[in-house]
């Protein structure tokens, strides 16, 4: 499958330097090594910004939520979930996963990977 970055994000490197950065890096220790990206979106608006990753591992999914405003960034906050693909329809269908105020900012891209699973 084929690993799909948006936004801000055009590299799995891209996203462990804003969950990591470099004065954080001694607790990365390879934490993102043997995990398989299936979509990754980071959208960032003047001073605030909201980050989704979905990604494979061992044969279960995980998803990564982070968002921050004003100076702060992601650092602190990969903290994975084990979610489904059931789960994540659902919050596309009812809810607003892969939206921000409205505009779609990786919903399709993620209902295409979903379809693929």
């Amino acid at each position: 499958m084929t690993k799909i970055y948006l936004n801000n994000w055009d590299s799995k490197q891209d996203v462990i330097n804003d969950f990591f950065p470099e004065y954080r890096e001694p607790k990365y220790k390879g934490e993102l090594d043997n995990i398989n990206i299936l979509l990754a979106s980071y959208t960032y608006w003047s001073y605030d910004g909201d980050a989704f990753v979905l990604f494979e591992k061992e044969g279960k999914l995980y998803e990564v939520n982070g968002s921050h405003c004003s100076c702060y960034g992601l650092e602190g906050q990969w903290d994975p979930e084990e979610t489904t693909k059931e789960a994540l329809l659902h919050r596309i269908n009812e809810g607003t996963l892969g939206t921000h105020f409205g505009d779609n900012t990786f919903k399709n891209e993620l209902l295409e990977v979903l379809d693929k699973l």
